[in-house]
């Protein structure tokens, strides 16, 4: 599957994404030198089953016994299924599988064997991303908007925009691509903007058996309760500055605010507080955007995208828009950012997560019989 890797010149790196929407592994192949974009890849998916869905939610908010170690064992081996389909690698980009994230407390904890998965595949592996930027006053999230700003480069943009995705939380990057680069003050500046899927996905498994509201079929026979929402933006989270990151179920209390409601007001309601967030969210950029492009599993909600049009003053589209993969952006991401690691660049900046200085986060495991990258 591998081969040798040098610190120049460009990579074909693999790039894989288990997100807190919880159902599946993406994997993406991009040519990069660390720097610009030079080309993309086969893309795969793995889907979790049921039972799979069931063992990682069981694991969620939890730090250490039985269920964190399953939910482990668990991502590291559907990775490996995944990855092992993709020849001629010569990086991996293994992010795992965030089950907790408390930035200010306890750290950030993303499980899944990456050392593991080296010896298994033969192939280099750059994981754990995050912990070195919490380590250094980072929030540790998002890390995707280094990618976002060789995105907007690879585009050709020549005025501000965002990348808004939209998974298990939503989070948002500004790029002013007419930066030379992602380092450079005034280049970036990324946050979470609230739950995005997540309670939508949890109150639709919880009342009526099913994964996610697809298409908006539900929010679509619904309308938004405008306490709920009010109450809903009046959380502390809406009035801190900047960057700023958020645990998957850090606003569960959401579903109680609902819980009153019809299902299709609930989901419409869950939904309209996703599309409040964002819209509260571009009040911090530094220039209005030209136009916000977003990814993940949220643009495929024409409910929720309708609701961002009408909520934001400029143009919303799926990323597809500019012939970029909306499925597997942050797969990409991670791609990308295994190869800065690997060439000492750094991975996020004061910008992006807060951290106090440039960090280029990850460890770097080695297959066996190569124990340094040549």
């Amino acid at each position: 599957m591998g081969r040798a890797i040098s610190k120049s010149g460009v990579l074909t790196a693999l790039g894989a994404m288990s997100g807190t929407s919880l159902d599946g592994v993406d994997a993406a192949v991009i040519k990069t030198d660390g720097y610009r974009i030079l080309g993309f890849g086969p893309t795969g998916y793995r889907a979790y089953s049921d039972a799979e869905r069931k063992t990682l939610r069981a694991a969620l908010g939890q730090w250490h016994g039985h269920d964190v170690d399953t939910a482990a064992e668990l991502v590291t081996l559907a990775h490996a299924e995944i990855l092992a389909d993709f020849d001629e690698i010569d990086l991996i980009g293994f992010h795992g599988q965030t089950l907790a994230h408390e930035p200010s407390g306890r750290g950030t904890l993303q499980v899944g064997d990456g050392d593991g998965l080296t010896q298994a595949l033969g192939v280099p592996v750059v994981w754990d991303f995050r912990s070195d930027d919490v380590a250094m006053g980072g929030e540790g999230a998002p890390l995707a908007p280094f990618y976002h700003f060789a995105c907007a480069k690879w585009i050709e943009a020549n005025q501000p925009l965002c990348f808004l995705n939209l998974g298990g939380v939503g989070n948002l990057t500004y790029v002013d691509p007419r930066f030379d680069g992602p380092e450079i003050p005034g280049g970036l500046l990324a946050f979470d903007t609230g739950p995005a899927n997540a309670p939508v996905d949890d109150l639709m498994q919880e009342r009526l058996g099913l994964p996610m509201d697809r298409d908006g079929a539900v929010a679509r026979g619904g309308r938004v309760e405008t306490g709920a929402l009010e109450l809903f933006l009046a959380e502390p989270f809406f009035n801190r500055m900047p960057p700023k990151s958020l645990d998957r179920n850090d606003f569960a209390e959401m579903i109680r605010l609902v819980q009153e409601l019809s299902d299709a007001d609930a989901v419409a309601t869950l939904t309209g507080m996703c599309a409040a967030g964002v819209a509260q969210g571009i009040e911090h950029c530094p220039e209005p955007p030209s136009r916000v492009l977003v990814t993940g599993g949220g643009r495929h909600n024409p409910v929720l995208m309708e609701m961002l049009r009408v909520s934001l003053d400029c143009p919303v589209e799926p990323v597809e828009a500019v012939g970029l993969d909306g499925d597997m952006l942050e797969a990409q991401a991670f791609a990308y950012l295994a190869v800065r690691v690997a060439r000492g660049l750094p991975t996020s900046c004061p910008g992006t997560t807060g951290v106090k200085a440039l960090v280029g986060g990850g460890m770097v495991s080695v297959p066996s019989s190569e124990r340094s990258l040549t």
